[in-house]
């Protein structure tokens, strides 16, 4: 196994290293990671001998190509490679190809979507998201920014402002965003997105709106600048796809954290709140039966569909 590694290297799975690593392999030992990642099934029911005829290279390469990904081991690498295999097949498995029918596009698409949200889920800390639920709930406003698909989570994150239970903001304009973070104080959270934690655009935001006073939520794809300038950093790790014909799988996992802190935020709410929000959310609903007739507005205020007392936890916009 890998020594010491870093805080993100730590939730790398083998497919992940062997492919980050593979620029740095030998010639030779490139031919066997070429057969681990074309199949990785397959490659977990050889022996050492059989990957090297495989690979059409001698047995010591197969060795050093497992030390070279910091594998102990031809055992160490096999018994990776099986959790590896246990958690799905994303990155390699989804790669998409010109050939691929619509069949083979909706199979991997769906495939690399779910391994990776997945991991997302399985990596992102409980105690974070609890701390960042709990600055939400003592705030007096939210401010959101981020830019690109960052900039849409933030635009979603905005749109569920009646389960924030507080004014929030997402500006889109990089003027209007340090403007807003300049006059942030000690009851604004600043919810900052990015998914690489390094955009100088929102790096300097989140800095401004630190400078000002305001506790400072990152929300990113792994440890960078930006998560260790926040307060409280959320970390949504996703398998990212280099293929041009992918789509980022990042934007998904963050708009599934903005719908978890509104949640956990719209559950710790007081009842009147909850309860003004199903107001809010039946008339809507009489809003998109239009000519078929409205729904019938509920003297206690609740939504006929959000079930009997349960909190809503969609967004407020219509669709």
């Amino acid at each position: 196994m890998r020594q010491s590694p870093g805080a993100d290297e730590a939730t790398d799975t083998l497919l992940e290293r062997i492919t980050r690593e593979l620029p740095t392999l030998r010639k030779s030992e490139r031919k066997v990671a070429d057969v681990v990642l074309t199949a990785p099934d397959a490659a977990l029911g050889l022996t050492m001998a059989g990957l090297a005829e495989t690979a059409q290279v001698s047995e010591p390469t197969v060795v050093r190509f497992c030390v070279s990904i910091g594998c102990d081991s031809f055992q160490d690498f096999k018994i990776e490679l099986a959790q590896t295999l246990a958690l799905g097949l994303p990155i390699t498995h989804s790669s998409i190809r010109a050939g691929d029918s619509s069949a083979d596009l909706t199979e991997k698409l769906f495939d690399h979507t779910i391994t990776s949200l997945d991991r997302a889920r399985r990596t992102l800390d409980p105690d974070a998201v609890e701390r960042a639920v709990q600055a939400i709930l003592r705030a007096g406003d939210i401010l959101f920014v981020g830019f690109g698909a960052s900039g849409i989570i933030a635009q979603d994150a905005q749109q569920k402002f009646p389960l924030f239970g507080v004014p929030c903001q997402a500006p889109v304009d990089f003027h209007q965003q340090f403007i807003a973070a300049s006059m942030a104080g000690p009851r604004t959270v600043t919810v900052a997105i990015s998914n690489t934690g390094h955009t100088e655009q929102t790096l300097t935001v989140a800095r401004e709106a630190a400078r000002a006073g305001s506790t400072v939520v990152s929300l990113t794809g792994r440890t960078s600048p930006l998560s260790r300038l926040a307060d409280i950093a959320l970390i949504a790790r996703t398998f990212e796809d280099t293929d041009i014909y992918t789509p980022s799988t990042s934007r998904l996992a963050g708009l599934v954290v903005v719908d978890i802190l509104a949640t956990g935020v719209a559950l710790r709410r007081p009842p009147e709140q909850q309860t003004a929000v199903r107001r809010m959310k039946a008339a809507l609903a009489g809003m998109r039966h239009g000519a078929e007739g409205t729904a019938p507005e509920r003297l206690d205020g609740r939504d006929e569909t959000a079930g009997p007392g349960g909190p809503v936890t969609d967004g407020a916009a219509p669709r």
